[in-house]
This record gives C-alpha cells, sequence and structure tokens, in this order.
C-alpha cells in the first residue's frame, strides 16, 4: 500500500504534461503577424511545455528567457542549459546558481529545440563555461522519433557553437532513467549508458570535461532510487546534492583549461 501510494504522489508531482494530461492552457494572443521587432508576448507566466501558442509559434521556446537574458547585469561565469532537469536545479539547488551562474533549463526539451535557442541562451551571453546536459527527451521522444545520429549531431553543434565564440564547456551524462513515467512502454536505460558512452569519448575528442552523473545516481535498474528522484528521472534536493560537487568539480576543471589558453 506505501509504495502504491508513494507512485501515486511522484506521479502527482510531475508537471502536467508529463501525466498524459493537458494542463489548463490561458489563450496568449501573438502580438502580431510576420517578422516583427517583439515577437514575444508580454505575459509569458501562463506558458509552459506543450502550450498551444509554444507549438504553433515558439517551437524552441526562445521566448522563455529572451528577456531575462537582456536583463543580465553582467557576464555570466557558466551558462547551464538543458531540459527540466536543469530548469529544477536552479530552485533545489540555489547556492550553486551563484557568483554568475544562471541556469536556462526548459522542462520537456529534446536537443534540436536547445539547439535553436542555443545562441540566443548561451553564446550571446559570452560565458566562461556552459554546461550542457540534455537527452533525457530526445529518448523519450518528446518532439517526435529520432535517432542517436540525430542527437549527437544536435551535441556536436553545441559544442561547435561555444567553442568557435570562446567558451569552455561541460557536458553532463544522461541521468539514469529505467523508465518513463509519462511514456512507460519504453525502456531506456540502456541506451542511456550507450549515449553517455559517446558523449564521454566525444567530450575528451573535443577538450569538453564531462561530467558523470549517471555512475553517482544509478542503480540496480538502470533508474535513480526514490529517495533521490521521486519519479525515478527528476532528482530532488538530495539527488542535486549528490550531482552538485561533481559539477562544480567539471566547471573548475573547464575554466582551468580555458585559462590555460589564454
Amino acid at each position: 500500500m506505501r509504495l502504491v501510494l508513494g507512485a501515486v504522489l511522484a506521479l502527482a508531482a510531475l508537471p502536467a504534461w508529463a501525466q498524459n494530461r493537458p494542463p489548463v492552457a490561458p489563450p496568449v494572443t501573438p502580438p502580431g503577424d510576420g517578422m516583427i521587432e517583439k515577437p514575444c508576448p508580454t505575459d509569458t507566466r501562463g506558458l509552459f511545455f506543450g502550450h498551444p501558442y509554444v507549438r504553433q509559434y515558439d517551437w524552441a521556446w526562445q521566448c522563455r528567457y529572451a528577456e531575462a537574458d537582456k536583463q543580465l547585469a553582467q557576464t555570466p561565469r557558466v551558462v547551464f542549459i538543458g531540459d527540466s532537469i536543469t530548469e529544477n536545479w536552479v530552485g533545489l539547488a540555489p547556492s550553486l546558481f551563484v557568483a554568475g551562474a544562471v541556469g536556462r533549463g526548459i522542462s520537456g526539451q529534446t536537443s534540436p529545440q536547445i539547439l535553436v535557442r542555443f545562441y540566443q541562451d548561451v553564446v550571446r551571453l559570452r560565458p566562461k563555461v556552459v554546461h550542457i546536459m540534455i537527452g533525457t527527451n530526445d529518448l523519450a521522444g518528446n518532439t517526435g522519433p529520432n535517432s542517436p545520429e540525430m542527437y549527437t549531431n544536435h551535441i556536436a553543434a553545441m559544442v561547435d557553437l561555444a567553442k568557435a565564440n570562446g567558451t569552455a564547456v561541460v557536458i553532463g551524462s544522461i541521468l539514469p532513467a529505467a523508465k518513463f513515467p509519462w511514456k512507460p512502454a519504453l525502456s531506456p536505460a540502456r541506451q542511456v549508458v550507450a549515449l553517455n558512452a559517446w558523449l564521454k569519448d566525444y567530450a575528451k575528442a573535443r577538450g569538453a570535461v564531462y561530467a558523470d552523473y549517471h555512475a553517482a545516481l544509478v542503480n540496480a535498474e538502470g533508474g535513480i532510487n526514490p529517495e533521490l528522484a521521486p519519479d525515478g528521472i527528476h532528482p530532488n534536493a538530495k539527488g542535486y546534492a549528490v550531482m552538485e560537487p561533481i559539477a562544480k568539480a567539471a566547471i573548475a576543471e573547464a575554466e582551468k583549461q580555458a585559462a590555460k589558453k589564454r
């Protein structure tokens, strides 16, 4: 009974899109038509992954951080870009996001969406380091069927963009995933391991730093234990506490490497 109740509570904690039920979608009116100076809605608080406005007008959700990017008072030291695991990190481990570290995660996103907004949310901010962590939603097919080659192409393009603009790169491993609560028919654990092996090798080949969160979090089933991630996918504060020293060490190493090149 406790296990069933725990599973129900974990599912209830997920965003509505991950529970395969549509959230309440307040109407949002486009600010104009065609190519216009200010294409983003004035109020974006009601928008979410899967919102009709986002699906139709802003597939990569470039409007999400457009204003925040402009309002940054100084050049960030490090930008974390990714999906919900990155987005949630800011709120659950705020001590990491100080001293010039900013989060640019968007729940539900896949690698092609992040690639589309990579110039806006990373390159144009000119950080010393970018922390790229993405892949869970590619494996779940959140934006449709895809292939390992498509995924690796997107990662390679992000790394190329960062390095061409003088930004050091940390590539975070895909976190363990035995099952997706919103795609229960899939069993991605082996695919996660295979993609992480590629990410590790690619990071070494390109002079990037690989942050291995997978090894620190994985359980015998290829997922994450409930005490660290109640739904098996999204870390809680305890899960992020395991990840934080790995992130800090990887960022420090990337900064060290960048300093040597100056």
